[in-house]
């Protein structure tokens, strides 16, 4: 994968699966997509206003996963695992073509997209990619949940979940994209409590949940068989999804992320926020990004001058 330059995948993708809240069988293709044409959906069950934009303007109704419409009210949900992909394998630019409203779940984490993309491999483009540098530090706050992106010279994200449920508990975790391997973020599942269940059905969710896509937890017990694939796999899910999320920024953000029981909706607000004003952010090659970095710390040694 190239850092400077943008990239798309090199052939075709195709996979199916269940819609994890619509309960539909849906096929989705995957296409190379040309230079700076970013990540859009295309709804080919649909006769027009076919095309939705990757991007966080177009972020709908945030409920228990990431819904995207466009100008015509045109959807397509579930899109952060497969943004999560796109982000950590470097494809900046792909069609991603959908017969139903909803991105398939397949086993509830970001892995099998993964896999695919990496089957196919990525192709180097000529134009150079962009990176949003966050200038100043930005929060959102509801309640006792928080939100902040502040400046770093890498991606980092340090996320806290806290639930009552005497399993789950209180977890923090910090992952750093540049340091910490991917590869147990993408492997980590969505996840629910049983006592939730009903709850969520009868709001037309979940249609499609099982125990193959989603973790269901019951008091102090994981009821799926093989348990969890890694220790974190619950905060590592969140992390995902934020990774997800932030993709739906246009360009790869280069910023610190803190959250304290955040989400979707909570990104998403984030995300307007910070791009509300132009002085909180800038967008840079990586070269000059690396460049700056350097002086900066340069900067910080003390200069010898002689008398």
């Amino acid at each position: 994968m190239s850092l400077n330059n943008q990239n798309t995948i090199n052939s075709t993708i195709k996979l199916n699966g269940i819609g994890l809240h619509n309960g539909v069988n849906v096929e989705l293709v995957i296409k190379p997509a040309n230079e700076n044409f970013g990540i859009q959906f295309s709804r080919v069950d649909i006769d027009k206003n076919q095309l939705i934009s990757a991007n966080f303007k177009n972020v709908v109704e945030p409920i228990l996963c990431t819904k995207i419409a466009n100008e015509n009210g045109i959807t397509v949900s579930t899109v952060e695992h497969l943004m999560a992909a796109f982000f950590g394998e470097g494809i900046d630019n792909a069609l991603v073509e959908v017969n139903a409203s909803e991105i398939p779940i397949l086993d509830g984490s970001a892995s099998d997209f993964v896999e695919a993309i990496r089957t196919v491999g990525i192709k180097k483009q000529k134009a150079l990619r962009k990176f949003i540098k966050v200038q100043k530090k930005v929060e959102v706050k509801e309640g006792k949940k928080f939100i902040s992106i502040e400046p770093s010279n890498d991606l980092i994200i340090d996320f806290e979940i806290v639930y009552e449920n005497p399993l789950i508990r209180t977890r923090r975790k910090e992952f750093k994209l540049n340091k910490d391997k991917l590869n147990e973020i993408y492997n980590s599942r969505t996840f629910c409590l049983y006592e939730d269940i009903d709850f969520i059905k009868s709001q037309g969710l979940a249609k499609g949940g099982s125990l193959e896509n989603a973790i269901v937890v019951k008091d102090n017990e994981i009821l799926n068989e093989d348990g969890l694939r890694n220790r974190h796999e619950f905060v590592n899910h969140k992390i995902l999804d934020c990774i997800g999320d932030l993709m739906l920024s246009g360009n790869r953000i280069i910023g610190h992320v803190i959250t304290s029981q955040g989400g979707h909706a909570l990104t998403n607000k984030l995300l307007l926020k910070f791009f509300s004003d132009k002085s909180n952010w800038t967008i840079n090659s990586i070269n000059s990004i690396n460049k700056n970095a350097q002086i900066k710390e340069k900067l910080k040694k003390p200069i010898a001058v002689s008398i």
